[in-house]
């Protein structure tokens, strides 16, 4: 096990979203589309490892990202980058990072990915919460560094 980051991005309202636009949930989308991309431009600046969601062929809704021997400030700049885009594009994300560590081997579900780690777990929970709260946000470690204020 090595220190590590564990990152959690997720589209705020996605379902609703995609019913009132009238888009495909399924397919790429401009808001799965753009998040697809920027995850994996962070993900290959960061040498991260995507433990799930990175999706090209149906469009990424969530992602769950870990990167070894980084604490979450190194990568509170890059997060807000991502969620800035995605609010400027009309789809505001919650992002949680925490410290974590990390392992060897890759989930084999949604279940597993989350629930993996004690980290992954607490992580989750946090997501959950600023859901709940109306999202729109990036927390860092214990603070919330950057809000959407296109964010219901």
């Amino acid at each position: 096990m090595v220190k590590a980051v564990v990152v959690i991005i997720d589209i705020d309202r996605f379902e609703e979203k995609t019913r009132m636009l009238g888009l495909d949930p399924y397919k790429p989308n401009r808001f799965t589309a753009l998040l697809t991309s920027l995850i994996e431009e962070f993900a290959v600046s960061r040498r991260a490892t995507v433990v799930y969601g990175l999706d090209r062929e149906r469009g990424t809704e969530e992602a769950l990202v870990e990167i070894p021997l980084t604490d979450p400030e190194e990568v509170e700049g890059d997060l807000i980058r991502i969620a800035r885009e995605m609010c400027e594009a009309g789809a505001p994300v919650t992002v949680v990072a925490i410290e974590s560590l990390m392992g060897p081997g890759k989930p084999a579900d949604r279940r597993a990915a989350y629930s993996g780690s004690p980290f992954r777990r607490r992580a989750r929970r946090i997501l959950e919460k600023l859901k709940k709260r109306g999202g729109g946000v990036v927390y860092v470690n214990g603070r919330i560094v950057w809000r959407c204020m296109g964010s219901e």
